[in-house]
């Protein structure tokens, strides 16, 4: 029998992906749940199991290539001697697709739109595996897609490594290590120390710090008159984009003094609290008093989401931004979110994020206060009522209760809303209460 491998919906939003590499080549043997290919979905790199057991008879679509969610990119043969039938039937698919383009945009009949659906459930089992402590089997050894890769190039057995990356999971340093390319990365349970220019976290070291210089990888040379294609996670973007514009959105500004939040950033910063953590956490708390600050519109009417789960918006160095999710971000410990926000970052850094660590907020907050920016208008993302701008924090001169003069640190907040179901009123009042969390009883986010 000859089955036939479809590029498998990674995400809700993914529409096509782009090949990163195969792991097998033609000929190779094929078990069921092995990795046959590394997948770029929009917004993340993931392993795509086999639903099959045979031989990879051949590759429709090369790595480096990309191609719509349910076309055919790979035929798996379940003997060695049906491989050279898998060939006629990849070339007889070849002159059809060339003939009539739009039939490769969906499977044929209902049985190849099951065996797709069952290759993307194999897909997302796998990534699930990969990046998520939880669902990690101890016998299972775990391993990032440029790892796998960079193994396969090096010769190198995988079997025998052990992982230096989160949980375990075995990263390309471990690999180059091991084949004697490099020092061996740190170890012991810890994750290895991420390089500072390969990712921006619009959230300052502190609110109450000045701005600084943010280190950013140098943007490639661009030739005058070229036209540089968008990469798969800058696609995404845009579409969220479109999507964005149709929503009727208004936007409220409040201004907020953050000496307390500094000082009390200054007492908890030496036990790995981050301020990413602590403004996450003020917002959460929050909008437990404003549901509907958290909630989102639908045909059906208001959804009101049964968590708190807080995005924070991510700029990654090769273009486009991700927005990592502290889950239950009102429920967790100061200290706890802090610790998930830098496994979270870690591998939005790696690409390795599963959907639902992504996806998955219901409240989203975006910083430019690190780059000195004063105020700005955020673009409410699709799914979501509201999003928060956060300007720095600076110096002013303010007059006092007792009529004198004094300085504060200050900052700027604008929220964007969908004026469907979150009026004025509503954000206003959001924003106030933000403000006195700030301002007046910090140190109840540390309880």
């Amino acid at each position: 029998m000859i089955n036939e491998v479809f590029m498998p919906a990674l995400s809700s939003t993914m529409t096509e992906g782009k090949i990163v590499s195969w792991t097998k080549s033609p000929g190779d043997k094929v078990e069921r749940g092995e990795t046959v290919l590394v997948v770029e979905s929009d917004k993340a790199d993931m392993d795509v199991e086999s639903f099959y057991e045979g031989y990879l008879a051949v590759i429709m679509v090369p790595a480096g290539e990309s191609a719509p969610v349910g076309q055919t990119i790979a035929f798996i043969a379940e003997t060695e001697a049906e491989i050279e039938a898998a060939k006629q039937k990849a070339g007889g698919q070849s002159s059809t697709t060339t003939t009539n383009p739009a039939a490769v945009s969906a499977p044929a009949d209902a049985s190849t739109q099951s065996r797709q659906a069952a290759i993307a459930t194999e897909a997302t089992v796998a990534t699930a595996t990969n990046g998520n402590g939880s669902s990690v089997s101890s016998s299972r050894t775990i391993v990032s897609p440029r790892a796998r890769k960079l193994a396969k190039d090096l010769k190198v057995d995988l079997a025998g490594l052990k992982g230096s990356g989160p949980h375990g999971r075995i990263v390309a340093q471990d690999v180059e290590a091991a084949a004697g390319k490099s020092q061996p990365p740190v170890s012991g349970g810890g994750t290895v120390p991420p390089s500072p220019d390969r990712l921006v976290d619009p959230v300052p070291p502190g609110v109450g710090s000045k701005p600084k210089s943010v280190p950013i990888s140098p943007p490639a040379p661009v030739v005058p008159g070229q036209v540089v294609p968008l990469t798969t996670l800058q696609n995404a973007v845009v579409r969220n984009m479109m999507v964005s514009l149709s929503i009727p959105t208004y936007h409220v500004g409040y201004t907020i003094t953050t000496d307390n939040l500094d000082k009390l950033y200054k007492q908890v910063k030496s036990k790995g609290v981050t301020m990413s953590a602590l403004l996450a956490k003020a917002v959460a708390v929050t909008l437990q008093k404003h549901p509907l600050l958290n909630a989102s519109y639908t045909e059906q009417g208001i959804s009101y989401p049964s968590a708190i789960n807080i995005s924070v918006a991510v700029a990654m160095e090769d273009g486009g931004l991700i927005t990592p999710v502290l889950k239950n971000a009102d429920q967790a410990d100061l200290y706890s979110l802090s610790r998930t926000w830098k496994d979270l970052v870690d591998r939005a850094r790696a690409k390795q994020l599963q959907p639902d660590e992504y996806n998955s907020g219901t409240f989203t907050i975006s910083n430019l206060g690190m780059f000195g920016v004063d105020r700005f208008d955020a673009i409410l993302p699709p799914g979501q009522g509201s999003i928060l701008a956060i300007g720095a924090s600076r110096p002013q001169m303010v007059a006092t209760d007792d009529g004198l003069f004094g300085v504060k640190r200050q900052m700027q907040v604008n929220i964007t809303c969908d004026h469907r179901i979150i009026y004025g009123a509503h954000a206003a009042a959001f924003l106030k209460d933000l403000a006195t969390l700030i301002e007046t009883n910090t140190q109840s986010l540390t309880l």
